[in-house]
């Protein structure tokens, strides 16, 4: 990345509307102007209007965040699930070298066809097991090889690392912080007893961040998108996210989703012990996330909460109420 877009700790300052369209000409299209800005806060993502043709979705990068190696892995999955014919929104291969990770004025971006849809309500039996066909779909073929330059899901990464950032930090409240330090171990704790209990765990390729937000919903069926989080991990961090409800609920939405995953890819069972445990995770990897992204002029916009004082008495709350959920 160039100085410009690394100064100051605003990573998309000089991603100005002008920039946006001379990257997308860059790439050999003729941008007509509209940019419209679509939600996403890791990344920068527009849709733009081109001339002649269907509007084009680009996806600008977060510098410094992944390698180049790290996002070519990411186009590689998503570009080998759709040549398998699973409904995978994967970026355009341009050019005679087929590229899919393209660079300009020291941003790295990707761009991808546009598509429609509606996040999914999976409110019906036949829903959920449509979804978990496809998702046994994409980890059959995500088992197949594994990821070099991803990273791989671990109580350590998202559970003490995040804290431990926090910790460091001076984002916590002081009155709030011993609280925070001993709930967030003895919740890590009981986090890892119980991916101990799961036993031997099959790690692949996975989507990694599959909740209904990054599910787009047409007349044709489910299509997914986002892959920037990627990542090898079990099979079960793609299907707990888009359960909903009460525990009775969970089971039987999980058991729909299942249904349709086994026509495609085995199942382990005993991964279902571990949705808790991944959402405590979750959890705290959240507030870390935003920690670290505070610096962006667009979080504190989008999450003004998240500097309030009472965040912190809730988080902290909702991290006790969990430990209590798995250490019943």
């Amino acid at each position: 990345m160039d100085d410009a877009t690394a100064d100051a700790g605003i990573p998309f300052a000089t991603l100005s509307p002008d920039a946006i369209v001379a990257a997308i000409e860059a790439a050999g299209f003729a941008a007509d102007g509209r940019v419209l800005a679509l939600g996403s806060y890791e990344n920068r993502v527009f849709q733009v209007g081109i001339e002649e043709c269907e509007p084009l979705v680009a996806k600008f990068y977060r510098p410094g965040r992944w390698s180049d190696a790290a996002i070519l892995e990411e186009h590689d999955f998503a570009l080998e699930l759709a040549a398998a014919e699973i409904p995978v929104i994967a970026p355009l291969a341009l050019g005679p070298g087929r590229e899919t990770l393209l660079h300009h004025n020291g941003f790295h971006y990707a761009l991808y066809p546009r598509r429609g849809g509606q996040w999914p309500e999976l409110a019906t039996e036949d829903e959920r097991q449509w979804i978990g066909r496809f998702l046994g779909r994409i980890h059959a073929i995500g088992a197949s090889r594994p990821f070099q330059h991803r990273p791989r899901l671990s109580v350590g990464a998202m559970g003490r690392d995040s804290a431990a950032y926090l910790l460091a930090g001076e984002r916590i409240p002081e009155y709030v912080r011993h609280r925070y330090q001993r709930v967030v171990a003895e919740l890590l704790d009981l986090v890892d007893s119980h991916f101990d209990s799961a036993g031997p765990k099959r790690f692949l390729r996975i989507h990694g961040d599959c909740h209904r937000n990054n599910v787009l919903w047409t007349n044709a069926g489910p299509h997914f998108v986002d892959l920037d989080d990627c990542m090898t991990g079990p099979a079960i961090q793609d299907l707990w996210m888009l359960l909903a409800g009460n525990a009775r609920e969970i089971r039987a939405q999980l058991a729909d989703i299942l249904e349709g995953y086994g026509r495609f890819a085995d199942f382990d069972r005993a991964e279902s012990a571990l949705i808790e445990p991944l959402r405590a995770l979750r959890m705290v990897h959240y507030a870390a996330w935003l920690a670290r992204r505070w610096h962006d002029p667009a979080f504190p916009r989008a999450f003004p909460w998240f500097g309030e004082a009472r965040y912190w008495e809730r988080h902290v709350a909702e991290l006790e109420e969990q430990g209590a959920v798995l250490a019943g």
